[in-house]
């Protein structure tokens, strides 16, 4: 079983949730980026901050403050985050190819452009049926229903 540092590295507890199933096992062979905000002030393409690695999700921090996270990932075909649950809405944006977001069972497909909010407190699935990029925001603004 192989042991993930999250301290040494700087990867957050939700990043390593959805990467390593509860018994520590690893969900994909997953390439995860030590992860500092990107410069501010300076205008980047978004879509060219991250890369795809061959059988791996990639996840790279844009701003990561208390009250939210804002990060872009990668997915290899046929990678996948566990099924979880968290306390807050989640806004996926998708940047690049196609993405299969499973909300409370129901599959939703988006392409490049199109974008969903994963509510607080349901079951979600993110699945790769073809290399997709993502941007994914969190707002931490408390429990609501």
């Amino acid at each position: 079983m192989q042991v993930w540092n999250a301290q040494a590295t700087g990867v957050t507890i939700e990043e390593l949730s959805s990467i390593f199933n509860n018994d520590g096992t690893m969900v994909s062979t997953a390439a995860l980026m030590k992860t500092t905000e990107i410069e501010k002030s300076k205008a980047v393409i978004t879509v060219e901050i991250i890369e795809y690695e061959p059988h791996a999700v990639v996840s790279k921090t844009i701003i990561n403050k208390t009250t939210g996270k804002v990060s872009v990932m990668s997915f290899d075909i046929g990678e996948a985050l566990v099924e979880k649950t968290i306390p807050f809405d989640s806004f996926v944006q998708i940047i690049e190819g196609r993405a299969e977001i499973v909300i409370a069972g129901i599959s939703h497909l988006l392409d490049t452009g199109e974008s969903i909010i994963i509510p607080a407190h349901t079951a979600n699935i993110v699945r790769a049926n073809e290399r997709f990029k993502m941007i994914l925001t969190v707002i931490k603004s408390g429990y609501e229903s």
